[in-house]
C-alpha cells in the first residue's frame, strides 16, 4: 500500500495539494511534454514505488529511434527494473497519460505491474476498455491480477489533441 502522504505540486507560483493519483499523473504528462517537444506522440509514464516514490518515468521517442518498441511504457517498465534490480515490479503502480495499447499492456502483466492508471483513452490502439475481452488476458495471466483505473486527465487529452491538430494542419 502506498504511504500516505500530502503531495503538492508548485504550478504558477502557487503550491496546491493534490491527490495522490492527480499528481502522479500530472508527472505522467509532464514526461509526456518532453515526447510533445521532440515531435512524439505525446505520451509519458511514472512508475511508483510503494513507498511513493517516483521510480522511473519515460516518454514515447518512437519516430526519434524509428522503433515502434519505444513507447513510454515499454521505456519506463525497463528503467524501473533497472534501477530496481528485478524484473518483478509487483510492488507498483504505473502512471500513463494515455491508454497503452496491446504490446504495452502485455509488458505491463509480464513485468507484474500491480495497479495500471491512465489518464486518457485512447480510440485507436487503447487496449484496457471494452476493446479486449478481459476473460482472455486472465486466461493468458491467471496468477496475475493487475488493478486498472480510468482517471480522466483533461490536461492529457488537450496536449493529444493539440499534437494531432498540429500534424493534421502541416499535410
Amino acid at each position: 500500500m502506498y504511504v500516505k502522504k500530502k503531495l503538492w505540486l508548485q504550478i504558477k507560483g502557487k503550491v496546491q495539494e493534490m491527490k495522490q493519483d492527480d499528481f502522479y499523473l500530472k508527472k505522467a504528462v509532464d514526461s509526456a511534454r518532453q515526447a510533445y517537444e521532440q515531435d512524439e506522440v505525446p505520451v509519458g509514464a511514472v512508475i511508483v514505488g510503494a513507498d511513493g516514490e517516483i521510480i522511473a518515468s519515460a516518454w514515447n521517442q518512437v519516430e526519434q529511434k524509428h522503433n515502434q518498441a519505444e513507447h513510454a511504457e515499454l521505456k519506463v517498465l525497463q528503467e524501473a527494473a533497472k534501477k530496481k534490480g528485478a524484473w518483478r515490479l509487483d510492488d507498483c503502480t504505473l502512471y500513463v497519460s494515455l491508454e497503452p495499447c496491446l504490446m504495452c499492456l502485455g509488458a505491463i502483466y509480464l513485468f507484474r505491474i500491480k495497479r495500471l492508471v491512465y489518464g486518457a483513452e485512447s480510440p485507436l490502439f487503447g487496449a484496457v476498455l471494452e476493446k479486449l475481452d478481459q476473460d482472455d488476458l486472465l486466461r493468458v495471466y491467471k496468477n496475475f491480477t493487475l488493478d486498472i483505473d480510468y482517471i480522466p486527465c483533461e490536461e492529457s487529452k488537450l496536449l493529444l489533441k493539440k499534437f494531432f491538430k498540429e500534424k493534421r494542419s502541416k499535410k
